[in-house]
């Protein structure tokens, strides 16, 4: 094999009618005899949400030190256990109730990365900051087509069951740009699909609805330019890219076949046309979509609210028709009890596809869970009692080996959870001093030092 110094930039794209598409990371994008700073993989940071708290019952462990086998909610993530850090006793110290305000639900989806208390006064809220994950978007943004992704599966604005005005931005919202902007996630696939993979940001109305009319595929107008750059890779490469590409006409037959479903429905009701009607199917085609973007590198950095904060949704996929957060309200019912445990464990099964993804796909010397660090966890520990201490939290991903995984770690009452994500942000390089109520980056958590 003949050696050469020609390589491929790290941010080609496929080019053609209008369309452009990121390629994943290809060994000809490493120079030959470059050193390890040119084969960097990029760390990812993010962030998955769930409602109304957990049932803590069936979440704490005992014991710190190496992750044996997992209590009933993370066991879903048992074949992963080498993989995640648990962690206990991190607080939302200003969640509490120092005024009215937006209430619990609110304090706690708002105050999650930001880490500031939330109320309203005289008309007027509080300053509500910069969230963790935008601080990182600032650091990293720039090197990517998407400075951040905000994803959902339930769009809070027809939830019905949430208050009109300040309180709904803070139930369904994580990420805060600034003191009064949220960035509201987006819940439809096609939505977030066309954001990836599209045209871009800046496609005209018209002209969206022009390509939208020709129904093609993405993957057809860059044809020219993918068998182009297919004879200049090696074996290895062009497996890859194929693989790659295959998972976009994937993603575009599901969302496809959605809409096609979808049309059936009777238009009177109020769904989102590419949103699967099983929540489950939503998530995973959610979850492609982050995965072919972390790929690509077409952003580092994500949150993702698996439904939003005091969410009244019934999960009927898997036998529950009672309505979520009345749910958490059990008062010691163990029928009700036994339902919150059910949803707990669904959405710990369906963050454990998403691991699973990460886990599987490729990357350099690993995979792009090796070069993660996901958060998975609620804003609240007991929802019936509305508890903003002892917080349900697992990171997935060693961040590039920084985190030392497959351990329980349990830190001192009262630690801010924002203490947590300043030791995240100090890895990316982002380096805010502060967040919040944060005290100081966590001590324990890294191979590094």
């Amino acid at each position: 094999m003949i050696v050469t110094r020609k390589s491929l930039n790290r941010r080609t794209f496929l080019r053609g009618a209008g369309a452009a598409i990121a390629l994943p990371l290809l060994d000809s994008m490493v120079p030959a005899f470059a050193g390890p700073k040119a084969s960097k993989t990029p760390v990812r940071i993010g962030w998955v949400y769930v409602p109304n708290g957990i049932d803590m019952r069936f979440w704490s462990i005992k014991e710190e030190g190496p992750l044996t086998s997992l209590p009933r909610i993370l066991k879903p993530l048992e074949a992963f256990k080498k993989d995640i850090l648990v962690i206990s006793n991190l607080a939302q110290n200003y969640g509490r109730a120092l005024f009215d305000g937006p209430g619990d639900h609110g304090r706690a989806a708002a105050n999650y990365l930001t880490g500031v208390h939330v109320y309203k006064t005289a008309g007027a809220d509080i300053k509500l900051g910069i969230s963790a994950d935008q601080v990182a978007a600032k650091e990293l943004g720039h090197l990517t087509q998407l400075p951040s992704l905000e994803l959902g599966l339930e769009d809070g604005r027809r939830a019905g069951d949430c208050d009109s005005g300040y309180s709904c931005a803070y139930t369904n919202n994580l990420a805060w740009r600034s003191d009064t902007q949220p960035l509201p996630p987006l819940v439809d696939p096609r939505g977030v699909f066309e954001r990836l993979f599209g045209p871009g940001i800046s496609e005209s109305p018209e002209a969206r609805s022009r390509r939208m009319t020709m129904r093609r595929s993405i993957l057809d107008l860059v044809t020219a330019d993918t068998k182009r750059l297919e004879t200049g890779l090696g074996p290895t490469d062009r497996r890859k890219l194929d693989e790659y590409l295959s998972s976009i006409r994937e993603i575009e037959r599901q969302i496809a076949k959605t809409e096609q479903d979808n049309a059936q429905i009777d238009p009177k009701m109020d769904k989102p046309y590419g949103a699967p009607a099983d929540f489950g199917e939503h998530f995973d085609l959610m979850a492609h979509m982050l995965t072919i973007a972390f790929q690509a590198d077409l952003t580092r950095v994500f949150t993702w609210m698996m439904a939003r904060e005091g969410s009244s949704r019934a999960y009927r996929e898997i036998g529950i028709s009672d309505s979520h957060h009345p749910l958490t309200h059990h008062k010691g019912d163990q029928t009700m009890l036994g339902k919150v445990t059910e949803i707990n464990c669904y959405h710990a099964q369906l963050f454990a596809r998403l691991v699973e993804k990460l886990k599987t796909t490729k990357e350099g010397d690993g995979t792009l869970l090796d070069n993660s660090m996901i958060v998975y966890g609620a804003g609240l520990s007991d929802g019936n009692a509305h508890t903003h201490d002892g917080l349900p939290v697992v990171v997935a991903g060693s961040g590039g080996k920084f985190l030392s995984t497959g351990r329980h770690v349990i830190y001192q009452r009262e630690t801010p959870l924002t203490n947590l994500y300043i030791s995240m942000l100090d890895r990316l390089g982002a380096r805010p001093g502060s967040l919040g109520d944060s005290t100081g980056p966590l001590e324990g958590l890294s191979d590094l030092g």
